[in-house]
């Protein structure tokens, strides 16, 4: 029998239920300029526990590893997000999800993807439909995904556009919209993939999403005269 894939979240973290579908988890936040690690609190904010909905949605029972970064206002810093990433390698997760986007541009946090994607892990961060570039999405080898309208659930497009790599379906049962759930979406059908296939790398993974897109390039919305 095939290893379950071990994914990464860096999100608000979770719901403490029991049967949660949480493998380990891990809190990193800031005391005044110090970082801080240890024990998750409550999913305040509500936003990872509805990703991690979108994620299980998609492909079933996961073996998730949870960072939370955000508490009960959504906001987060580079330097929580790259101590997560890496605490995430140690965790040997072959995917992390990250519906999340910083303006700042920060050494320590490409330095954290980069070691990410040097340990063969992928990355899946949410991009906007438009607007300026987010971070880490805009990062070399961090596969961008943003919300497409023309997605139904358990379709994806494959846009190859300035703003993103793919698209997914930007709405969830669960309330969650926007790149959000669709970079949650579309980590789901990677990740699904990934069960099938594992063992399977970066290319084999774009190219079974090129593959099924259901949609190929960006939306082309019509103009009144």
């Amino acid at each position: 029998m095939a290893t379950e894939p071990r994914i990464g979240v860096i999100d608000s973290g979770h719901r403490l239920e029991p049967g949660a579908e949480i493998l380990v988890a891990q809190r990193f936040w800031l005391d005044g300029e110090t970082l801080r690690q240890g024990a998750v609190e409550p999913d305040l904010l509500g936003h990872g526990t509805a990703v991690i909905a979108t994620l299980t949605e998609q492909a079933g029972s996961l073996e998730l590893c949870v960072a939370q970064v955000f508490a009960g206002r959504g906001s987060t810093s580079p330097l929580q997000i790259a101590a997560a990433i890496h605490w995430l390698i140690d965790q040997r997760v072959v995917l992390i999800n990250l519906s999340l986007g910083l303006r700042q541009d920060r050494p320590l946090l490409r330095e954290a993807c980069a070691a990410a994607i040097g340990a063969g892990i992928l990355l899946c961060a949410s991009s906007p439909a438009q607007g300026e570039p987010v971070f880490p999405a805009s990062y070399p080898g961090v596969l961008r995904i943003t919300g497409d309208a023309r997605c139904a659930a358990g379709q994806w497009s494959w846009l190859d556009s300035a703003q993103a790599d793919f698209g997914a379906a930007v709405r969830a049962d669960n309330g969650l919209a926007g790149a959000s759930v669709a970079c949650a979406a579309l980590s789901g059908q990677i990740a699904a993939f990934l069960r099938r296939e594992p063992g399977a790398g970066r290319q084999a993974v774009i190219d079974y999403l090129r593959q099924g897109a259901s949609f190929i390039g960006p939306e082309r919305r019509e103009v009144a005269p």
